[in-house]
C-alpha cells in the first residue's frame, strides 16, 4: 500500500487550456515552446456540427474555431501566464480575423474548462483591453468548452514538420521570433 502512495506523489497535475488565435499551426507553435506544457493538439471547437473536417470548417459554416487544446504542468506554469502568452501574440482586437486569415473559424477565443479558468480569461481580456498595447477594443470571445475535435493528422505539429514553406517563413515565423523576444524565460 505504501507503492501506491509514492507512486500517486509522482503523477503530474496535468491541466487543460483551450485557445483559439487564428490558424491553428500559428497558435500550436508558440504554445509547443513553454515551459510546462506537455502536449499541443490542434483541433476545432465551439461548432454545431459533430467530428468537422477541415475543409468544412475552412468554409465558416460549421461554427468552428481553430483551436489547440494545450495539457500543461500548473506547477510549472500557470493558466494566468499562457493567457498572457494568448493575448501577446495575437491581434485580439480584429473580429473574426488574423491577418489574411479570415472567417469565423479564426475568431480570438478562449475556451475556459472551469468556473475558475473563465474568472482567469475575464480578468485577462479585462487588463488587456486596459493596458493600452491595443488601439482598439479587446473582442476575444469567452466561452466554456462545449466540444473538441481533433484536427487532422498533417495539421499536427505543422510549424515542426514544415518549417521551410512559405507559409510558415511569412507567417509563423515572425510571430515566434516576437515570442521568443518577450517571453525567453518561459521557452524550454
Amino acid at each position: 500500500m505504501q507503492i501506491a502512495f509514492i507512486i500517486d506523489d509522482m503523477k503530474e497535475n496535468i491541466e487543460e487550456a483551450t485557445f483559439g488565435a487564428g490558424c491553428f499551426w500559428c497558435v500550436e507553435a508558440v504554445f509547443q515552446q513553454i515551459e510546462g506544457v506537455k502536449h499541443v493538439k490542434p483541433g476545432y471547437s465551439g461548432g454545431h456540427i459533430k467530428n468537422p473536417a477541415y475543409r468544412e470548417v475552412c468554409n465558416g459554416n460549421t461554427g468552428h474555431a481553430e483551436v489547440i487544446r494545450i495539457e500543461f504542468d500548473p506547477a510549472v506554469v500557470k493558466y494566468e501566464k499562457l493567457l498572457e502568452v494568448f493575448f501577446q501574440t495575437h491581434d485580439p482586437t480584429t473580429l473574426n480575423r488574423q491577418g489574411a486569415d479570415v472567417g469565423t473559424q479564426y475568431r480570438s477565443v478562449i475556451f475556459y474548462h472551469s468556473d475558475e479558468q473563465k474568472a482567469h480569461a475575464e480578468a485577462a481580456k479585462k487588463a488587456a483591453d486596459q493596458s493600452g498595447i491595443f488601439s482598439d477594443p479587446v473582442v476575444t470571445e469567452i466561452a466554456p468548452l462545449d466540444n473538441f475535435y481533433d484536427a487532422e493528422s498533417d495539421h499536427k505539429d505543422y510549424y515542426l514538420n514544415h518549417g521551410n514553406q512559405p507559409y510558415c517563413q511569412a507567417v509563423i515565423r515572425p510571430k515566434m521570433e516576437k515570442f521568443r523576444a518577450k517571453f525567453a524565460e518561459i521557452i524550454k
